[in-house]
């Protein structure tokens, strides 16, 4: 077995094997088996759903991290530091973010089943991933899910010259009633940092219009992009909806925003000190029979007339389930930078790993 020659080199490796080894990596990094499981599912959800930037790429900066002393172990010893019933905020205390995130989605859902909403701040806390995997927690739980994080600075305002806002994810997710996922999951830049990097590991150009060089000018060179700033996704509106995010976030929660937020590959002997907001509407305490009705309107929107060669209307979220149940069926593509990173955490830690590769090939 070996890997594909077709563009960059990738090993098609199953769902189950890699999130064995991810687990394993953060077992023998000094997690308890339940919240290195948790990590691990929330990274190769990611990678099965399409988002590699999101995914187990971030295994070897988590680490790193964790070496410098700016992520701890732990997250479920995350402090309640202000409780109003139905808006609590949480110190994270720079645990990794996929633990602290679980604690505050599942604690909004136990407040909207009490008071209909419940909204729950983090402040001092670490990335989290994919956004959208947060939301659908809260739909697994019954409820409408809003998940939001901020960064640090990489986008200028319109007309500026220097980064003032990150490109604050945002996601919203909504249980429907036929089974097909209703899932908003965007960064406010035109592309997430993550993309350019794996991109930078591939040796591969970017798509014009993602984002600049350290200059301020246009650039394709990932390298130059990593150095620069990225663009807001629909210029004024992606940049205003960035700085709402920081505002919801780190200031509502009394955490981290704009120049306090700091970077993730850098200055890695700091935390970052991002802030998240997870809000989760039970649907049952506003009107009966809200799956059924998102659902018609989703079959609404699908059904709609298409344009002359266009492909059927699809509605949020579809594009990544279908691609989740086919990496669940043939594997997950890993970039061969990537599977090199992991192996070499594994043997750090002490682990002879050796992965059992299904098949081969390119996403």
């Amino acid at each position: 077995m070996g890997a594909a020659n077709r563009g960059p080199q990738v090993t098609t490796v199953s769902a189950g094997e890699l999130e064995k080894l991810v687990l394993a990596i953060f077992a023998a990094a000094g997690f308890g088996t339940e919240d290195a499981a948790e990590i691990a599912r929330a990274l190769v959800d990611a990678d099965l759903r399409g988002l590699p930037s999101h995914g187990v790429m971030l295994v070897p900066m988590y680490l790193a991290r964790l070496r410098a002393g700016t992520v701890r172990r732990g997250g479920g010893a995350a402090e309640i530091v202000s409780d109003a019933g139905g808006l609590v905020v949480l110190d994270a205390g720079n645990a990794l973010g996929q633990l602290t995130s679980a604690r505050a989605v599942d604690l909004a859902v136990g407040r909207a089943r009490r008071f209909g909403i419940g909204a729950v701040a983090v402040r001092n806390a670490m990335h989290f991933g994919a956004a959208g995997y947060w939301a659908a927690r809260a739909v697994a739980g019954g409820c409408v899910g809003v998940a939001m994080s901020n960064t640090r600075p990489m986008m200028p305002a319109p007309g500026g010259a220097t980064p003032v806002v990150g490109n604050n994810p945002v996601a919203v997710a909504v249980p429907v009633d036929d089974g097909l996922p209703l899932e908003f999951d965007m960064a406010t830049s035109e592309a997430a940092l993550g993309k350019i990097r794996l991109a930078h590991a591939e040796n591969r150009p970017i798509p014009d219009g993602w984002a600049t060089d350290a200059a301020g000018s246009p650039t394709t060179d990932a390298g130059e992009a990593i150095g620069g700033m990225l663009l807001p996704a629909g210029g004024p509106k992606g940049f205003g909806l960035a700085l709402m995010i920081d505002l919801l976030t780190g200031v509502l929660g009394g955490g981290g925003f704009g120049a306090s937020v700091r970077p993730l590959y850098a200055e890695l002997d700091r935390p970052n000190n991002c802030a998240h907001l997870f809000v989760a509407i039970d649907p049952r305490a506003a009107v009966p029979g809200f799956p059924e009705r998102a659902g018609e309107l989703a079959r609404f929107v699908r059904s709609s007339p298409t344009a002359p060669g266009a492909a059927p209307v699809r509605t949020p979220g579809m594009a990544k389930q279908h691609t989740l149940v086919r990496r669940h069926a043939t594997g997950i593509p890993v970039p061969a930078s990537t599977l090199d990173a992991l192996r070499a955490e594994a043997a750090g830690l002490g682990l002879a790993w050796e992965l059992t590769l299904d098949s081969e090939g390119s996403p």
